[in-house]
């Protein structure tokens, strides 16, 4: 079994599209579509708190001084 041709490979979409169909197949690329854009929507937003951190510890240094305020 050496290399595999295109019409190999029109055979095995072909099988592959009667055994699982389509609607399935649509599913799972947009199952995949919407995992890839949220693991890179946390990438960018690891990147930015990374490169801020400044923003980060001044956040966390006005979050507690609210909440003794409303407990008072």
């Amino acid at each position: 079994m050496g290399t595999f041709s295109i019409w190999h490979w029109l055979i095995v979409l072909v099988v592959v599209l009667i055994v699982f169909g389509t609607k399935k197949l649509r599913g799972a690329g947009g199952d995949l579509g919407t995992a890839v854009k949220g693991f890179k929507d946390a990438m960018k937003e690891g990147a930015d708190s990374v490169n801020k951190p400044e923003a980060v510890s001044a956040q966390s240094q006005t979050a507690p001084s609210e909440t003794k305020k409303e407990n008072v």
